[in-house]
C-alpha cells in the first residue's frame, strides 16, 4: 500500500462557535467551495502536533497554547492520494485573526456548521468532537463527493 499523505485538521472554538474556512480562492482545490476546519500537509520531520501548531499559525496568525488531539481520520476517495488527518480542536489561543489565502475564515456557530456545505463525513467526525467522544479513529471511504463507507473504531457506521 502506498503511504498515507499525513494532515492535521484544527477546530479553534470559542463562545460556542468554530473559526471555519471556506475554501474560496484556490481552483484546483479538492475542497473547493466546502466549509472545514483550518490545516494542512505535514512538513519534513514535523509530527501532527508541530503541523497543526504551525498550519493554523500560518493560515490564521492564532497561536494554539492548549490544542487537543482529538482522533485519526483515514480518507480514501480515489483518484486523490489517501490520507491520514490528525484531528484536533483547542479553545485557548493567542494573536490576531488574519486573512488567509486558502479561503474566508469565519467564526460560525457549532450547531450551524452542519448546514454549510461540508463533506459527509466531516459531520460524523464533528459530532463526535460535540459528543465530547473520548479518542477516536475513522475511516472514510468516498467515491467522488459520495460517502460510500464509514468505520468508527472498527465498526462500520450506518450511512444516510
Amino acid at each position: 500500500m502506498a503511504e498515507l499523505l499525513q494532515t492535521t485538521l484544527c477546530y479553534l472554538e470559542r463562545d460556542g462557535q468554530y473559526l471555519m474556512l471556506h475554501r474560496v480562492k484556490k481552483q484546483k482545490d479538492v475542497n473547493k467551495d466546502k466549509w472545514i476546519g483550518v490545516g494542512g500537509k505535514f512538513e519534513p520531520g514535523e509530527d501532527a502536533l508541530a503541523c497543526a501548531l504551525r498550519e493554523v499559525r500560518e493560515e490564521t496568525g492564532l497561536t494554539m497554547l492548549a490544542p487537543e488531539y482529538r482522533g485519526i481520520v483515514d480518507f480514501y476517495a480515489p483518484p486523490w492520494p489517501a490520507e491520514r488527518m490528525h484531528l484536533f480542536t483547542c479553545r485557548q489561543f493567542t494573536g490576531t485573526l488574519r486573512e488567509c489565502a486558502e479561503g474566508d475564515l469565519e467564526w460560525v456557530d457549532t450547531r450551524r456548521v452542519e448546514t454549510l456545505p461540508i463533506w459527509a463525513g466531516d459531520k460524523i467526525f464533528l459530532r463526535l468532537l460535540q459528543q465530547g467522544a473520548p479518542f477516536f479513529r475513522l475511516e472514510l471511504t468516498y467515491a467522488g463527493d459520495t460517502l460510500t463507507r464509514a468505520v468508527l473504531d472498527g465498526r462500520a457506521l450506518p450511512l444516510g
